[in-house]
């Protein structure tokens, strides 16, 4: 019985696992939960799994939440609660599916206590990727990727890392994929959150639609599987079912398909390395008739080359991309910026950034709370433009 604590249990990523567990229940026993602030669903969840521990990170509904919950669950709140939920001596297993970077120091610390890591959070990597390997490494922690592009590199890898000449990260291209650079200047929140094969969060959905997502996700691929940036490459596939493929130094390609199901990613997380039986729809070729594939275009959607460029400035830089990335997303969602304005902010602020070391996981914070305040300052001046 594998005890799993889910970090972020009530986001997409979060209540997919949770459908996994309820669907095996001789296999998985939940052992702790935690959420940002939905006190009302972490509820229902404790209620239905009886986990040892829930916690949730906004401070002000803790006596809410203590007094809703029944008294035989642990109550913590706080990044102190999540941290402690996330370490629990009970749990065999950490899910890391917080949000943003607010993941980086509950992993960071299960990592510490030896908890093998389940990450679907990418801006663990993105922001820390050297520290965090190290510090993986030093415990004998395996990180298991959930994010369907990392999942399928490492099926297809397997015990064969040292042959790899590229790894070929696929893109469904988002919601603007056959858009003019005209027309996506003028979308809308709605038009970047509908997604033509993924249901996701908010915030991925947007980077989704910017290529961000996927430019981050080289940057998790570049710490994950040790290999340089010029061994990673994108390729636009509408359909979504070629979720990555690797070739090796003698041209072979392997590749892992799928149906655009991140429940699939997630279970083989949680087995690895065995497989289990999974219920509902399969692939099923006959019926997707084509394949089909594009270069991506850095003209359309230039966030995905600053995220390369990123990547070969340093490791401060990435931090940088992410935290600038974090808040002109969200100024987008809150209508406050053009769509084409996310690009705009986070170019800027990296313009403005000087590369440093990033030894520790404070650097981390320091630097994230720099970009921050940095795109803050250049949304009230409007110096972005």
């Amino acid at each position: 019985m594998l005890k799993i604590a889910v970090l972020g249990s009530t986001g997409s990523i979060g209540k997919q696992t949770l459908d996994i567990v309820r669907n095996n229940q001789n296999h998985f026993k939940i052992s702790a939960l935690t959420a940002n602030s939905n006190i009302q669903l972490l509820c229902e969840q404790a209620k239905e799994f009886k986990p040892e521990t829930i916690a949730i990170a906004d401070i002000s509904k803790y006596r809410q939440l203590k007094r809703t919950i029944d008294s035989d669950i642990r109550v913590l709140s706080g990044v102190e609660g999540i941290i402690e939920a996330a370490t629990q001596d009970s749990t065999d297993l950490v899910l890391s599916a917080i949000v943003g970077i607010a993941g980086l120091e509950p992993t960071y610390n299960a990592i510490k206590k030896g908890k093998r890591i389940a990450l679907a959070n990418k801006e663990t990597l993105v922001t820390a990727g050297s520290i965090i390997m190290t510090e993986a490494a030093k415990h004998n922690v395996q990180i298991i990727p959930v994010d369907s592009e990392h999942s399928a590199v490492f099926q297809c890898i397997q015990n064969d890392g040292n042959n790899i000449d590229k790894i070929i990260l696929t893109a469904s291209g988002g919601p603007f994929r056959t858009k003019t650079y005209d027309e996506i200047t003028k979308a809308t929140v709605a038009d970047a959150l509908n997604h033509p094969n993924w249901c996701m969060g908010k915030k991925i959905t947007i980077d989704s639609a910017t290529l961000m997502n996927k430019g981050l996700e080289v940057i998790e691929a570049k710490w994950l599987f040790g290999v340089s940036s010029d061994k990673i490459e994108v390729c636009i596939h509408p359909q979504s079912i070629i979720h990555s493929m690797v070739e090796y130094v003698d041209g072979s390609i392997i590749a892992q398909l799928g149906i655009p199901d991140m429940r699939l990613p997630i279970q083989y997380a949680l087995t690895y390395p065995h497989r289990t039986k999974v219920t509902g729809t399969k692939l099923k070729l006959s019926e997707v008739k084509k394949l089909t594939f594009e270069k991506p275009d850095n003209k359309r959607f230039p966030c995905l080359k600053l995220a390369y460029d990123a990547l070969q400035q340093g490791e401060s830089a990435c931090v940088v991309l992410n935290g600038a990335n974090e808040i002109a997303v969200n100024s987008f969602l809150q209508r406050k910026i053009k769509f084409t304005d996310i690009y705009r902010l986070v170019y800027s602020v990296l313009e403005d950034h000087n590369s440093m070391v990033v030894s520790s996981i404070n650097d981390v914070f320091l630097i994230d709370d720099w970009s921050r305040n940095a795109c803050k300052e250049l949304l009230k001046k409007g110096g972005y433009n």
